[in-house]
């Protein structure tokens, strides 16, 4: 498993996925738009998250690319 803090986001970021319990990537790509919305995180956030996922080859709700 890859720590979260290996995806290219800002530090503010990190900690707050990490306040959440999501430490490793896998926590975050098997997750739904929907999913962290509900769990507090704003729109941009979530585009950040997505757009540096698809910079590892991943996107949301566990699809591979």
């Amino acid at each position: 498993m890859r720590e979260i803090s290996s995806l290219s986001l800002s530090k503010e970021l990190i900690n707050k996925l990490k306040d959440k319990k999501l430490n490793y990537i896998e926590d975050v790509w098997v997750l739904k738009r929907t999913d962290l919305k509900t769990l507090g995180f704003s729109n941009y956030e979530i585009n950040n998250i997505i757009i540096s996922l698809q910079l590892i080859g991943l996107d949301l709700n566990k699809k591979k690319y």
